[in-house]
């Protein structure tokens, strides 16, 4: 259902340079390369991109937004958070189990370099 995402920066150089290496290790490459926008795919349906603020004003961070990218399953939840924070991202809540006792939902929190929180999960629902 969702197309993309976007997340704003004020240094896109720093941002293109950390989601290159950090969504790479999912496999994805950039899709479109513009002067001020920059998008990566998988190949799948969905995609992330990362911006300049349209309007030349400060970006900033959404209080209360984040952008939640599905992983194959929880290792994968694990390496892509332990590179996010090799990147400089900073954590918000290492990987482990949400949701409760029950709970097979597996995440793990991180802002990157611009404050926009991000998670990676794998969430089987089958």
């Amino acid at each position: 259902m969702i197309g993309y995402v976007t997340v704003g920066t004020n240094d896109l150089e720093k941002a293109t340079a950390f989601y290159d290496a950090l969504l790479g290790e999912m496999g994805a490459e950039r899709a479109m390369d513009m002067d001020t926008f920059k998008v990566w795919s998988n190949g799948g349906q969905s995609m992330f991109s990362v911006t300049m603020p349209f309007n030349q004003e400060t970006a900033t961070v959404g209080n209360g937004v984040m952008v939640a990218i599905a992983a194959p399953d929880r290792a994968s939840v694990d390496k892509l958070y332990e590179k996010a924070i090799e990147l400089g991202a900073t954590d918000e809540g290492g990987p482990g189990l949400r949701g409760g006792d029950d709970s097979n939902f597996y995440a793990a929190y991180f802002r990157d370099l611009d404050g926009n929180k991000l998670n990676f999960f794998h969430f089987p629902t089958g």
